[in-house]
């Protein structure tokens, strides 16, 4: 849990966010070296090789201050994406960057919501391509989340989830621990002035399913061929899985 009250998880989550949005994407900076970009990209570019065909329509869930989805909207112009998440502080700064995109995006192209994905207002089968980075970890029930984005995608259809994790290997995981333990809950308390949110982030990822134990999950969702890739060093991985 972010904090120590009684709310349920996801009551929480959206207060947190609110609470760090105007710092969100200069920590994901400092926090990942600037190495987020080219995750993201690597993630991409896996996912659609996956699909096998550009994506008409896509969705990311947990979509923050939107970054993901200009990201896709670069890589496929001609795609309706909607971007969605619990914050409506987060959702205010990616509509911000959309309103100052150059060119000027179509609305019917790109579009943010503010939306649960425990419970989303789409109908079965409408998304190509269902994106989520660094989220899961963040749902209020696991299982659930996947089973709801399964739902949404189309028979055929991608999902692609880039999570936060610690390392395997003995020398990188004792430096990512001493770095996320107190390196990003100092920063993170100075930049976003919450003490409890950049605490909140090791907590969660050391908490979350990782690897084999999320593709398990993943499978048991209902997805197909749910399979990782760990990004050096470790740090990362990358999940996809097909309806």
């Amino acid at each position: 849990m972010p904090y120590e009250e009684g709310k349920a998880k996801g009551q929480q989550v959206e207060t947190m966010f609110d609470s760090i949005a105007p710092a969100y994407d200069l920590m994901n900076s400092c926090m990942s070296l600037g190495m987020h970009t080219h995750w993201r990209n690597l993630a991409l570019k896996m996912a659609v090789d996956r699909l096998g065909h550009p994506p008409g329509r896509i969705l990311d869930v947990a979509t923050g201050t939107g970054d993901l989805v200009f990201a896709l909207h670069r890589r496929h112009p001609r795609a309706a994406i909607t971007g969605i998440d619990l914050s409506d502080g987060m959702l205010s700064i990616a509509r911000r960057k959309l309103a100052e995109h150059e060119p000027p995006a179509d609305p019917s192209q790109l579009r943010f919501m503010q939306a649960d994905c425990m419970d989303m207002p789409f109908d079965d089968d409408t998304f190509d391509l269902v994106t989520v980075a660094y989220g899961v970890r963040n749902f209020e029930d696991t299982r659930r989340g996947y089973a709801e984005m399964l739902r949404v995608l189309r028979p055929g259809g991608v999902l692609c989830v880039v999570e936060l994790s610690e390392p395997t290997a003995w020398l990188p995981r004792m430096a990512y621990k001493a770095y996320t333990r107190g390196f990003i809950p100092v920063a993170g308390r100075l930049l976003s002035g919450d003490p409890r949110a950049y605490s909140y982030l090791h907590e969660s990822i050391e908490a979350a399913p990782q690897r084999a134990a999320m593709t398990g999950i993943m499978t048991e969702a209902g997805l197909r061929d749910a399979s990782f890739r760990s990004v050096f060093p470790g740090a990362v991985c990358i999940y996809l899985g097909s309806k």
